[in-house]
């Protein structure tokens, strides 16, 4: 874990908000995972398509974000066909907290 890439990440209101929609997706995105395979293990996630629309930005600039979030470890991504789907890394954030919560 990365703290500095971290604390970079959320360093932005919209990427926060990612963060935020990605942890109740089905609250904030239409249904999703119609391009993901039978038996893919990839729950719980929205397409970049669907994030661009929720945050009212271009597709370039979300991907960006979701790159920022990525390489610090925050979502986890799988590529389905020409579709890209994200998820948030729980583990990444439960130890960022734990991490906040014990050292700070």
């Amino acid at each position: 874990m990365n703290i500095k890439d971290i604390c970079s990440a959320l360093d932005n209101e919209t990427r926060r908000n990612i963060l935020k929609w990605l942890k109740e997706p089905e609250k904030y995105f239409p249904p999703q995972g119609i391009h993901v395979p039978e038996g893919t293990d990839f729950q719980g996630g929205a397409c970049v398509g669907s994030i661009c629309d929720k945050a009212g930005i271009t597709q370039s600039t979300v991907s960006h974000y979701l790159d920022i979030l990525q390489r610090a470890e925050l979502l986890e991504s799988q590529r389905c066909g020409k579709w890209t789907y994200y998820r948030r890394n729980e583990r990444t954030i439960q130890d960022f907290a734990d991490y906040i919560r014990n050292e700070l």
